[in-house]
Formats: C-alpha cells, sequence, structure tokens
C-alpha cells in the first residue's frame, strides 16, 4: 500500500494512504428503517474489512413532516435520525423533497439538491471516489453531484432501476447520461449487465460485481430442535422479502393449495399485506400461513434452517441475496427464472427454478425439488462458493484503477 508522509511540531509520521469512498444511497438501512437496503451496507462492511479503504455513508431520506405511524414509511423517513454510527461506519442523513406519484421525473435534481452540501462537505481528499447505488435517481443524482464537485462517480445498478424504470423516456435518457458521466458502472449480474448494453450504455465500462454472501452470520442451525421452538411440523416453506405484488406471493399462496401437508412462513412488509391476508382467507389457508413480519437480520438463519424451501416467485430480480442466504443456512431454494436467478440456482444442490411464473409453475419447481431433494450439507458447500471475497477484490480493483488514472491525469 502507498504510504504518504505528513509532520507535526514534534514529529514525522508515515501512515497508510487508504482508498477513500463516499457511499451516496437512498437504500441503506436506519434507526428508524434497520431492513432497509441491507444489502448495500453488508457489501460496504465487506470492503471496509479489508483495511484498505475508509468510507462515510451519505445516505439521504424523503422529507416528511409527521413521524405519526399511521403514515407508514413517511413517519419512518421523519423518524430517522440526521446522524448516526453503524458498525462503525458514520451515516448522514440530508433530507430531499419527495413527490409522490408526479415526481419522477424531478426525483433526481431534487435528491442531488438536498444532498449536495453533505456531499460537499463530506468529501476530503481529490482523490475520493463518490461510489452511489441504485441508477435512478440516486445514480443520476450523484452524476449531478460529481460533475459539480469534479470527482468520479460509480454507479451500481441493482435491478428494477434497469429491469423497469427505463420503460419510461425520461428516466431512461437520464439513467445513459449518468451511465456517460460515471468513471465506471457495477452490475451485481451478468443478466443485469446483459440489460444495460441494450439500454445503450457502453459493455466496456461495466464491471460484473455480484453480491457475496456473509457465511457467518448465515449458517446451518440444529434444524429439528429450531422447527420444534417455532411449532412446525411437515412440508415448511418460506418467503423473504418485501410484500410486493413483484414478488409474486400470491403465485406462491394459490400453489400452496396442492400441497395440504405443507405451511407457508412470509417474513417481510409491504403494501401488499391486506390483499394478501384478504387472500389467505378466501383460500382457505388461513392455519397453514404465518405472516411474520419483519425479522432482524441476524434472526433469519433460525427460519431458513427450520424451512424444507425458499420459494421466490419474483417476476423481476437483479441478484436476489435471500436465494443464497438460504443456501448458506443449508436450505435450497425454488425459484422464478428471472434476472440473475439462473447464475445462482446453477446446480441441482442448489434448487429448482421454475418453467413459468404460475401457480402451476412453482408447484411443478416444488415437486421437482422435494421427490429429489439435495443433501443439506453440499447446499451449504455451494453457497460457500459465493462468499464476498471476489466482490471485494473487484471493488479494491476498481477503485484502484480510477484512482490512479485520476492521478495520472493531474
Amino acid at each position: 500500500m502507498r504510504r504518504k508522509r505528513f509532520t507535526d511540531a514534534r514529529t514525522e509520521v508515515i501512515a497508510p494512504s487508504y482508498m477513500r469512498i463516499l457511499t451516496f444511497s437512498t437504500l441503506y438501512p436506519n434507526a428508524a428503517r434497520p431492513g432497509h437496503g441491507i444489502f448495500v451496507e453488508t457489501r460496504l462492511r465487506h470492503l471496509l474489512a479489508s483495511g484498505k479503504v475508509e468510507s462515510k455513508v451519505v445516505a439521504p431520506v424523503p422529507w416528511f413532516p409527521s413521524r405519526n405511524p399511521r403514515f407508514g414509511e413517511y413517519a419512518a423517513s421523519a423518524r430517522t435520525p440526521r446522524e448516526e454510527s453503524r458498525h462503525g461506519i458514520d451515516v448522514v442523513h440530508p433530507r430531499y423533497l419527495a413527490i409522490p406519484r408526479i415526481g419522477m421525473s424531478l426525483a433526481p435534481f431534487l435528491l442531488a439538491a438536498g444532498a449536495y452540501s453533505t456531499v460537499r462537505d463530506a468529501l476530503r481528499s481529490p482523490e475520493e471516489i463518490l461510489d452511489a447505488h441504485y441508477f435512478y435517481p440516486d445514480g443520476v443524482a450523484a452524476a449531478i453531484i460529481g460533475r459539480a464537485l469534479k470527482v468520479p462517480v460509480v454507479i451500481t445498478a441493482r435491478g428494477t432501476d434497469i429491469n423497469l424504470l427505463p420503460e419510461y423516456a425520461i428516466p431512461r435518457r437520464m439513467i445513459l447520461w449518468a451511465a456517460s458521466c460515471a468513471a465506471a458502472v457495477v452490475s451485481v449480474s451478468a443478466a443485469l449487465k446483459d440489460a444495460l448494453v441494450r439500454l445503450g450504455v457502453d459493455g466496456g465500462k461495466i464491471s460484473v460485481l455480484r453480491n457475496g454472501v456473509d457465511t457467518r452470520m448465515f449458517h446451518p442451525v440444529d434444524r429439528a430442535s429450531r422447527r420444534a421452538r417455532l411449532g412446525l411440523s411437515g412440508t415448511v416453506l418460506l418467503m423473504v422479502g418485501n410484500l410486493l405484488a413483484l414478488k409474486g406471493h400470491e403465485v406462491v399462496l394459490r400453489a400452496l393449495c396442492d400441497f395440504p401437508d405443507a405451511c407457508l412462513l412470509i417474513i417481510g412488509e409491504g403494501r401488499e399485506e391486506p390483499n394478501l391476508k384478504k387472500l389467505t382467507g378466501s383460500l382457505g389457508l388461513g392455519e397453514r400461513v404465518r405472516f411474520l413480519g419483519a425479522v432482524p437480520q441476524e434472526q433469519l438463519a433460525e427460519y431458513y434452517g427450520a424451512a424444507d424451501a425458499l420459494v421466490l416467485a419474483s417476476s423481476r430480480e437483479g441478484w436476489p441475496n435471500v436465494l443464497l442466504e438460504a443456501m448458506a443456512c443449508g436450505t435450497p431454494v425454488v425459484s422464478t427464472r428471472v434476472g440473475g436467478t439462473p447464475e445462482i440456482v446453477a446446480a441441482p444442490e442448489a434448487g429448482v427454478l421454475a418453467d413459468e411464473r404460475s401457480p402451476r409453475g412453482i408447484g411443478d419447481a416444488l415437486r421437482r425439488l422435494l421427490r429429489s431433494y439435495p443433501d443439506r450439507g453440499l447446499t451449504r458447500r455451494y453457497a460457500e462458493r459465493h462468499s464476498w471475497a471476489a466482490t471485494t477484490a473487484g471493488q479494491l480493483e476498481l477503485f484502484e484503477r480510477i484512482r490512479s488514472a485520476r492521478t495520472a491525469g493531474r
């Protein structure tokens, strides 16, 4: 590692020259929403554990005037502290104006305006890199700020930001502009890189750095004791994720009707919860479905380990971390064939991909899995091949390349 020399009034000190990045994203956990954007925080924590990078986080939240819980996510934004420290990482939460429904085209500009001064004040080195996550509006806002402050920007594409938002003309143009401004673009799967290239982004600018899995947090548990403690028997299916239509909870509930000896645990919160509970009742599944709400990440291994299969029936995905988390606990998966899922579920011990996103498709995939159920130890070993080490190494190489090019150009 290069070293720099500085002095004080008494002596000369030699200190390591760390790379400095400033992480920028609205998808980042906070005290009011500890599970929000956990995947961004997890990747950063593994990067910092290398000992070669220093970082501060700017994680803007929408401004809202009331903390009253009846306002849901908006009230959670109001409860977010202005500053906090998470796992030893300093996080600042500037406010920005968000206009529901009608503000899509304005969102990057409002986000940039609200975060600009915070980012400016947080930057401490001309070599610092602005590391943005999620292309729209976050990546576009980062590109606006980066141009104004003359700092290089890296933007990570994560899924819906590329698979859905470019269907709208203005976001598509802004995403392409931001990509052209960025020093580099990262995608979390090869499928997402292909989508970026089809959109018009220069493929030579894109690095595929897949999310890994924390095999210490997600690990096999004493399955029998966990099932007994949770009151579980028979075939146990598990879904983990926000309760949104695109996640396919309705599809899985309808598939459950053909598995009379199975139960379904649903972990997560979201606006579809009332509709899903109503559907559960109308299908006569009330005693076989448990809505568990949000569960802290450190407790998820207990549920993964107790389940026979994790089921994901999404219509869109980038790189769904829940698949690898389940596998790291020894639990195989059933998933739709979307986004990066074929790159994750790529061996029999990993699980089965459904041929179609329908109750029949999910049901058929689940039957195939249960007929040829893999050894759970092999499933765990498969997940161990997807550690964070390669992602961290890729980030370090990318950031060093950008820093070296910037230094050479001075």
